[in-house]
């Protein structure tokens, strides 16, 4: 049986799904508010038969997500996640996301030629789409080819303003005011 808890963030509601395995409790969803449906509106939608619970490793987790999203540099281990229950590429995908530092940002076409796949950004861009971990893989630092946004499981602006909050400016047309990439091609 899964688990969950819902934490109260300046993004409105998020929802952590876990639960014990191997011995460990282990997260294997999180679920973003995003314009028009909150979190909690998703859990009893997705997960009708999830229990509120949660534990000390749990509280920690929900505490740092808690910290990022207000500002803080944080920095999540994936040790607590289930990022087995991915597909390889899209595992693949995450871990290259996962290795962009706050502050910095890379796009799609960069990210899919760094793994190997020049034609993927499409591919990648749905990887992170589905991202099971938003957050703790921070999948918003990833933006288009044109330095536009592009999507974001908790909206565009949520997209805009964590960025913002590692530092990145953006021109009047909305578009990332730098040009450094992460991942050189």
């Amino acid at each position: 049986m899964s688990s969950f808890c819902i934490r109260s963030t300046p993004f409105g509601p998020v929802a952590m799904l876990w639960s014990v395995y191997v011995d460990q409790p282990k997260i294997f969803r999180i679920l973003l508010s995003k314009p028009g449906v909150s979190a909690k509106h998703q859990l009893s939608k997705l997960f009708p038969n999830s229990a509120a619970s949660s534990c000390s490793e749990i509280n920690v987790i929900t505490d740092d997500i808690d910290a990022f999203l207000s500002g803080e540099d944080t920095k999540f281990s994936l040790e607590m996640i289930r990022i087995d229950l991915c597909s390889a590429f899209q595992r693949r995908v995450l871990l290259a996301e996962y290795g962009i530092p706050r502050g910095a940002f890379s796009t799609y076409q960069r990210i899919a030629t760094h793994l190997g796949s020049p034609k993927g950004a499409r591919s990648v861009g749905n990887a992170l789409a589905t991202n099971p971990f938003p957050i703790i893989i921070p999948c918003h630092r990833a933006i288009r080819s044109d330095r536009s946004l592009g999507g974001y499981q908790g909206g565009q602006d949520m997209k805009r303003i964590l960025l913002e909050m590692e530092g990145i400016d953006f021109d009047d047309a909305g578009r990332a005011a730098i040009e450094d990439f992460f991942f050189c091609i």
